[in-house]
């Protein structure tokens, strides 16, 4: 797509606001975000953590917004880009921005909770931004899990509460209270209306919780590049004999 900056810039504004600033040909789409220069502020202090060059690899962005990770998927020569949102706006404008940048992704709209429907798996999975807008967020990872994650997630979530990781007991007595009382207990934190004025916020974890979750729905942690950003592998589940509603269960 061959635009004139003028053109981009008035395109831009007809698709705002934008959540991702993105530079199109020195066009940024959203100059004054109000975390700066997001995403690629964070994306500077885990870039490093995942393979240079993805040649041959097939990438599912999932909550992929403006397209912003997408994007840097193509460029780092990954075969094959699918992206998925659920907002139209989002898809949108991630559509556009693929386009001024010369990278070819495929867009769908789809929810996290029908990733099964895309009847693949990826080898690398981006699920960044998107567990605390979930009313159901365990159930997410399970299906992703369960789905669409053949080897790598990248995994990022706000993160609220104590920082503290400690080594916990598989098991504790019914009578323990003070357990759940200590910073480092996995806690995810239920917001009933809003927070940061985003209705769309529904559970934020402790740093405990988000890596527990991550382990109890079959991932296992092999970087942790960024205060809220955790690189995975596909691993066993340590609950494979759970039911995973709504696809597989016991007798499965």
């Amino acid at each position: 797509m061959t635009l004139s900056d003028v053109e981009i810039r008035q395109q831009v504004e007809a698709l705002g606001p934008w959540f991702h600033n993105i530079d199109l040909g020195g066009v940024l789409t959203a100059p004054n975000h109000f975390l700066g220069d997001y995403p690629r502020r964070n994306w500077r202090k885990f870039a490093d953590a995942i393979p240079a060059d993805l040649t041959g690899k097939t990438v599912l962005d999932i909550g992929c917004n403006a397209g912003f990770y997408s994007i840097e998927m193509k460029k780092r020569g990954a075969s094959r880009v699918v992206a998925v949102d659920f907002d139209d706006r989002y898809l949108e404008q991630a559509r556009f921005a693929a386009g001024i940048a010369g990278a070819e992704i495929e867009f769908r709209k789809l929810s996290v909770y029908d990733v099964g429907t895309l009847g693949e798996q990826f080898d690398v999975v981006i699920f960044m931004g998107v567990l605390y807008h979930l009313r159901h967020p365990l159930l997410a990872l399970d299906l992703i899990r369960e789905h669409v994650a053949k080897d790598m997630l990248v995994f990022q979530s706000m993160q609220r509460g104590s920082t503290e990781i400690s080594q916990l007991a598989e098991n504790y007595p019914f009578s323990d209270y003070a357990l759940f009382d200590q910073p480092d207990f996995p806690k995810l934190h239920f917001v009933e209306h809003r927070y940061a004025d985003d209705p769309t916020n529904w559970w934020v974890p402790n740093a405990a919780c988000a890596e527990a979750m991550l382990r109890s729905a079959g991932f296992e942690i092999t970087d942790h590049p960024e205060a809220e950003v955790y690189i995975c592998r596909a691993a066993s589940r340590q609950n494979a004999a759970f039911p995973i509603y709504p696809s597989k269960g016991v007798s499965a």
